[in-house]
């Protein structure tokens, strides 16, 4: 049973977060600069105190109990606003600094971080970004557990529990084999896409979900066939390889068409396109902080992008 005056120190929660993030405790000792019985001593203390088992050890591996899994983003919004008055009183406001989590879904990684990586060394220069590719689904995952601090993601994100902050729109383009029908049109309207021989990223990317949704708008029934891919460069290079078409974000396109073996076919007017924007936890302590990342994020896209804000 828990002591109902219990109060957990900020070192013991930083312990659970991460052992919780590392699931090892060697690692999570080595990241938090304390010894490892020190670690072991501090969770200890916190699940004594809190009358809660939250991690399961073996001596093959570390796991998250549910309990432990309920209370870990409770855990990481404390640390969070714990950081952000330490960082807001030493002045730090000005500007992110320190550890940075950064996710971002892999049709936008490619094309904005060529420009946004330098403009961030340059203006936040005290900031340590480590950079996380991976599915929308996943980032959110990671966001609200406290393991990410932002993501980079298509909205809507229907979650809760976080704040949005759209960064720019842009449309969507078809990519076809040099030569083919649509090559080069500015008028195609998206029935088109019925029967088409489309191919898509593979289960788990937003954009197979989006690009299937616009077909659902319309009634159109693609062919799809066997070809799965995990990149949008894998999907571009079968295109011009014969095996169909496909949507890709106009953000894309010129490093994903450079080869001279491909062409574009533009929708008509309004086309489908997606909005794009930073997701944070609406608990954290820095939101002017993160508001200001947006800013400069804006400010290093693709020319091929409508900045919003």
């Amino acid at each position: 049973m828990s002591d109902q005056s219990y109060q957990p120190t900020l070192s013991q929660l930083r312990a659970f977060v991460a052992v919780a993030k590392y699931r090892h405790f060697g690692t999570a000792a080595a990241r938090l600069n304390v010894s490892q019985p020190t670690l072991s001593q501090g969770l200890a203390a916190l699940e004594n105190g809190l009358g809660v088992h939250l991690i399961e050890r073996s001596t093959r591996r570390v796991l998250v109990t549910p309990a432990g899994a309920r209370l870990l983003p409770q855990a990481q919004v404390i640390l969070d606003a714990a950081d952000g008055f330490v960082a807001a009183a030493a002045g730090a406001s000005d500007g992110l600094s320190g550890p940075l989590r950064l996710g971002f879904i892999p049709t936008v990684a490619p094309y904005v971080l060529p420009d946004l990586l330098p403009a961030l060394g340059v203006t936040m220069p005290n900031l340590v970004l480590h950079v996380v590719e991976d599915q929308t689904a996943r980032l959110l995952g990671a966001l609200r557990a406290g393991t990410l601090d932002a993501a980079v993601v298509a909205l809507p994100s229907d979650i809760s529990g976080v704040v949005e902050i759209p960064l720019y729109s842009e449309d969507f383009v078809l990519v076809v084999p040099k030569g083919h029908e649509l090559a080069g049109r500015t008028d195609v309207p998206v029935s088109a896409l019925d029967n088409a021989p489309l191919l898509l990223l593979d289960e788990g990317h937003c954009l197979r979900d989006q690009t299937l949704d616009l077909c659902r708008s319309v009634d159109a029934r693609p062919v799809a066939g066997d070809t799965r891919a995990t990149s949008l460069a894998t999907v571009v290079r079968c295109v011009a390889g014969g095996l169909g078409i496909t949507l890709v974000p106009a953000s894309s396109v010129p490093v994903e068409t450079a080869r001279g073996d491909l062409a574009m076919a533009h929708f008509a007017s309004p086309a489908p396109s997606r909005t794009v924007g930073l997701v944070v936890r609406s608990s954290t302590a820095r939101a002017a902080d993160y508001r200001a990342l947006a800013d400069l994020i804006r400010m290093q896209l693709p020319p091929q992008v409508r900045p919003i804000g």
